[in-house]
């Protein structure tokens, strides 16, 4: 919503988005045609599915381009379409066979392990009937031909941001279990001694919710909810750190969009080591990272922190300086912009193969 969809309304294109704004506690923006479906977690996810099938349908009416960044949403397309992009995230194979809590499906495990097959003859199939726009370099081995890649980017200011405070750190993004909303409530619990408060901005999942109210009925955090981008990343500046603690997952994953966020307002990361967040961080030198599930550890990183003004103000300024250098959304949104009037109204071909879909349903 924040680049993509927001460079193509400033290109003058009218935008459809089916997402699951209610459950998410999202206000749709105004400058969009929003449908809301149910969001798709454990327990609901074939509701879910059946119900984005509808809404695809009655999104497409008209347009000239679908974008799809759910690998699920490949099932789920209508017959009649525009041309279609998949937006490819993540590892399809992780994203259907997971065991967290609203991540996957939580398949059996002789499923689960004959799942990667059918995924990748899926994956194949999609490549030749679909264009592809990839979030990864990384992603290119599972593809035979070239696709462009879109990576993470934020908007980022030119001029140095403010340094790093001495009394709070953030959250911004969507809430969750697999997210690790149990991590910052503990963290949050651990700092509140050392006068440091945790804010909390971001939508959460329905079930977490109560969690997240009763922690702030405690005082031990500020839940703000949905903020607009521009917003919450303005509310993040000048915060010790910028949280990031994500469960451990199968498969590629992009560094998390939150991460450039932090760098691109100079504050400093503590990420668990999921590869690539990993890999940013220590190459840059623009955070901290901690073990999967260990609270203790993410608040030793934020004092540290506290306690080393300098040393934290230079953690942050390098973040900064590299999502300028490479992360600045307005250097790649024009490519991106211009690769989807490219393709408007030009299908590859008219869609997946029935034999992939029926096995998909037998499983």
């Amino acid at each position: 919503m924040h680049r993509q969809i927001r460079s193509l309304l400033d290109a003058g294109h009218e935008i459809t988005y089916v997402a699951p704004f209610t459950d998410c506690n999202v206000t749709p923006d105004p400058g969009i045609r929003a449908i809301d479906v149910p969001r798709a977690t454990a327990g609901r996810r074939r509701r879910a599915l059946k119900a984005a099938r509808g809404a695809l349908k009655r999104g497409v009416e008209g347009a000239d381009l679908l974008v799809v960044h759910d690998t699920e949403l490949l099932f789920r397309l209508p017959r009649r379409r525009p041309a279609t992009v998949w937006d490819v995230r993540g590892d399809g194979g992780s994203a259907w066979g997971a065991d967290a809590p609203g991540t996957g499906l939580g398949l059996p495990g002789p499923l689960r392990r004959t799942l990667p097959a059918l995924v990748r003859r899926v994956e194949a199939r999609a490549e030749h009937r679909l264009h592809l726009i990839l979030a990864e370099d990384s992603y290119r081995e599972r593809f035979s031909g070239p696709h462009p890649v879109v990576p993470n980017a934020a908007y980022v200011s030119p001029n140095p941001p403010p340094p790093p405070g001495r009394n709070r750190v953030v959250h911004v993004g969507h809430l969750s279990e697999a997210g690790g909303v149990a991590e910052l409530i503990e963290s949050a619990r651990l700092l509140l001694p050392y006068g440091i408060r945790l804010d909390l901005i971001g939508s959460a999942d329905v079930r977490i919710r109560p969690l997240l109210r009763d922690a702030q009925r405690e005082g031990l955090l500020d839940w703000y909810g949905y903020v607009p981008n521009r917003h919450a990343l303005r509310m993040a500046e000048g915060a010790i750190a910028g949280l990031s603690l994500p469960h451990d997952a199968p498969g590629p994953r992009p560094v998390p969009a939150k991460i450039i966020d932090y760098m691109s307002r100079g504050v400093p990361v503590i990420t668990t080591p999921l590869p690539a967040a990993a890999s940013m961080v220590e190459r840059t030198g623009c955070g901290v990272v901690v073990p999967f599930g260990d609270a203790r550890a993410a608040v030793r990183a934020v004092l540290a922190l506290r306690d080393d003004p300098e040393g934290a103000a230079a953690t942050g300024a390098r973040g900064h300086a590299e999502a300028l250098a490479h992360h600045n959304w307005p250097d790649h949104a024009g490519a991106f912009v211009g690769r989807l009037e490219e393709w408007a109204g030009k299908p590859v071909t008219s869609g997946l193969e029935i034999g992939v879909l029926e096995a998909w349903h037998a499983i």
